[in-house]
Order: C-alpha cells, then structure tokens, then sequence
C-alpha cells in the first residue's frame, strides 16, 4: 500500500529543495509525495509524483490544460470554487483531485457534487495545513468543513486524499499525527488508511467491464 501526502511545495514555491522534502517524508512514514510543479522522479525510495494544481481558473480552461496535459502523467488539481464550478470540474475526466473543500462555503460541496465525484473517481483531499498550523475561525471553520465532508463520505464513498501542503519540512508530520488530526474530523484509523492509500486507486488504470456472450 502506498502512503502518499498528495501535495507538498518544494523550492521555490516553498523553503525546502524535494530532496529535503522526500528524506523527511521517509523519515515521517511515506513512501511518496506529490510535488507541485516537479517532475516525477525517487529519491531515497520515496516515489516524487508530479502535480498539477489549477487555481482562479475557469472550468473551460480547465478543460484545456486537461488536454495539454492528457499523456504527461502528471496528477491534476484544481482548488474548489462555487458549487457550479465544483460539480463541472468533479465531473471531468483527467482531473485526479478536488483541493481546498475546507475553504469554501458549505453548500459549495454538497450531495449532488459528492455523488458527481464519487461516480467519476475523483478525490476530494484532505489538506492538513489549517489543523496544522491554523489558529481561531480558520481552524474552526476547516474543522466543521470536514465533518460535514465525512457525512457525505460516508454515503457516497468518494475517493479521499490527505495532504501536508508542506512549504518546508517543518509543516510535515508524521503518519501516526496525521491519524490524531484526522480523529478530529471523525476520521478512524480505516478511513485514515484509506486516504493515505487514496493516489493510488486514484491513479490505478480503471478495469474494463468484459461481457461474456454465451
């Protein structure tokens, strides 16, 4: 089983180099990250995974950097917005993750958009960053965000996804807080596994029905 924070920022967009990053994530439990901006490569056995995160960006753009995008690998993100944009953007093949649910009003996320994206295999991810290192209405707000983003998680069974959003090596945590974090939003240790394994079902090639003719 892969266990993956699915987004970390190296050097420049962060303080630290991906090496420093990818030595801590190892040391920390994982054995792969998504780095933004970074092309997919291992260092000290922990698999570098390529990121693309869309941000301020129009579904129909979206859709086009879909398509640039379509045979390079890399894993694409795109920020959650309104409701509209969210169910558009859920719904599209070629985007892997939906980030920053926690940011977004309350009804930007609801059942229609949770169905969307579990019938169409896209994660929602869990960024840590606002437990982590968020004090007063930030964290409050992140925390009620993601207890009603379990409500639904427990009836529709998207895939779910956990990130750092580390900008240096000293946001990452290690895999044993990460399941203390997630006890806040309702999480158990199941679910947490699941989410940690959630890039590679994800990412894993989708089998193909075989109808047998007799």
């Amino acid at each position: 089983m892969k266990i993956t924070d699915a987004c970390v920022y190296p050097y420049p967009a962060g303080d630290s180099s991906i090496r420093r990053l990818a030595l801590e994530a190892h040391a920390l439990g994982y054995d792969s990250i998504i780095a933004a901006e970074t092309p997919a490569c291992e260092i000290n056995d922990v698999a570098i995974l390529s990121g693309m995160i869309l941000t301020d960006t129009s579904a129909k753009d979206v859709i086009n950097r879909i398509k640039q995008n379509k045979e390079s690998g890399v894993i694409v993100s795109v920020q959650a917005r309104d409701n509209g944009f969210n169910r558009a953007v859920g719904g599209m093949n070629g985007i892997h993750i939906l980030r920053g649910v926690h940011a977004v009003e309350k009804y930007a996320f609801d059942h229609v958009t949770a169905k969307i994206v579990a019938d169409n295999g896209t994660a929602i991810d869990l960024d840590l960053s606002p437990l982590i290192s968020g004090r007063g209405h930030t964290r409050q707000k992140a925390i009620h965000r993601y207890l009603d983003l379990m409500t639904l998680y427990r009836r529709f069974e998207f895939p779910l996804t956990i990130s750092s959003s580390a900008r240096s090596v000293l946001d990452m945590r290690t895999v044993r807080e990460v399941s203390g974090l997630c006890s806040i939003i309702g999480m158990d240790i199941a679910d947490v596994e699941q989410a940690l394994a959630g890039v590679a079902r994800i990412t894993a090639p989708k089998e193909t029905a075989v109808k047998v003719i007799s």
